[in-house]
């Protein structure tokens, strides 16, 4: 599949591979800074005078560009060097720039939607901050001096990377991954395991779950995006089980504000300063008692908006492995972890995984008597 396509992807089995990745791709990465009354979209569907006319793109820009985009968003931007090709993850922020919103934008035919965003984009003296990569617009950021800060992937994983070595030695890259919308990658810390997991890993085989915690190992994600408006973000985890276990909210740094890697760099070290609270945090779990877990499970895959299906999946298989009976908010926690993998299993994006997995985590923080309920409750 081409770097081109809007549905690319690609995986990494060790961090040199990755970081390499990145610094290639800064090295072809263009940021633009312009007005965004300057802008000007055009149709390029495969009814569009634009899809059969090669020339009028700029150098560099493939008829695959073309005709991905045409099966794609269907809009291409005029630069001076020649038309991009806009590609999805672009949509948004142009819609921002223009200043409009609406699901029935995307169903109108796109000569119509280039009309309406042109005729939107003329009324707006702001700047724009244009992302093109891969031969397409990828991002149309708000582009004013507090407005979006640009942390290139490759600077912030060699942060990452550097303080990793020096805070977890030993640590072990466990996977990368990166489309057009999100990169992230984990970490292990096998040598760290007895100094931030030790207690932990003793309650848990003085309740009879030696298998459990022989498993975990400390970890972090990290996950950042510089085509959307995500954070540039850190978090630990527990891994060893089928899925990661986030165990905490994420220290965030804002593509915003005039933040910089070196912002990025010492909230890392509030994140690994944190990891043992965060993992106290999850063990005070095993003492929570619930008399209906199954109805917690669900008040809480409610209250966190997890996706329906996948909850109601998850909830019926715990109920079917219990029998009745209580359990701890810890276990129920650690059944909530099927979510992520149930998805995963049914082909939901990276940034949907991700996202669920940082939202799961806010059940650490919940007070679970509150969800421990005899009364049923709906989905």
């Amino acid at each position: 599949m081409s770097t081109c396509n809007d549905n690319y992807f690609a995986t990494f089995p060790d961090f040199p591979a990755m970081l390499g990745y990145h610094e290639e791709q800064n090295k072809h990465s263009q940021w633009e800074r312009c007005q965004v009354k300057s802008l000007h979209v055009e149709p390029l569907d495969t009814k569009a005078p634009l899809y059969s006319d090669l020339s009028s793109f700029a150098h560099g820009v493939s008829l695959n560009a073309v005709k991905d985009t045409a099966q794609n968003l269907g809009l291409a931007m005029r630069m001076a060097e020649g038309y991009y090709p806009v590609r999805d993850t672009a949509y948004k922020s142009l819609l921002g720039r223009a200043k409009i919103s609406g699901s029935v934008l995307a169903k109108l035919k796109r000569d119509t939607l280039a009309d309406i965003i042109n005729a939107c984009l003329k009324e707006h003296g702001d700047d724009a901050l244009l992302l093109i990569r891969n031969e397409k617009v990828s991002a149309v950021h708000a582009g004013g001096e507090s407005d979006y800060s640009v942390l290139p992937v490759n600077e912030l994983l060699r942060t990452l990377k550097a303080k990793l070595d020096e805070r977890f030695p030993g640590n072990k890259f466990e996977n990368g991954y990166c489309d057009h919308s999100v990169v992230s990658a984990a970490w292990s810390m096998p040598d760290q395991k007895d100094d931030l997991l030790g207690s932990y890993a003793k309650l848990l085989a003085a309740q009879g779950k030696s298998a459990l915690a022989a498993k975990l190992t400390p970890g972090i994600r990290f996950m950042t995006s510089d085509t959307g408006v995500a954070s540039a973000k850190v978090s630990a985890l527990l891994v060893g089980g089928q899925y990661p276990i986030h165990i905490g909210e994420c220290v965030a740094v804002d593509h915003r504000k005039g933040h910089t890697v070196k912002d990025f760099e010492n909230a890392l070290d509030q994140v690994f300063a944190q990891f043992g609270d965060l993992v106290g945090k999850l063990q005070k779990l095993l003492d929570v008692e619930l008399d209906y877990p199954i109805n917690a499970m669900t008040r809480v895959c409610k209250k966190l908006s997890l996706p329906k299906k996948a909850a109601l999946e998850a909830i019926s298989m715990y109920e079917m492995a219990l029998g009745g009976g209580s359990a701890t908010a810890h276990d129920v926690y650690f059944a909530m972890q099927e979510i992520p993998f149930i998805l995963k299993t049914q082909g939901a994006p990276e940034g949907k995984l991700l996202a669920v997995e940082e939202n799961m985590a806010r059940a650490l923080t919940l007070r679970w008597s509150d969800f421990d309920l005899a009364k049923g409750v709906d989905y």
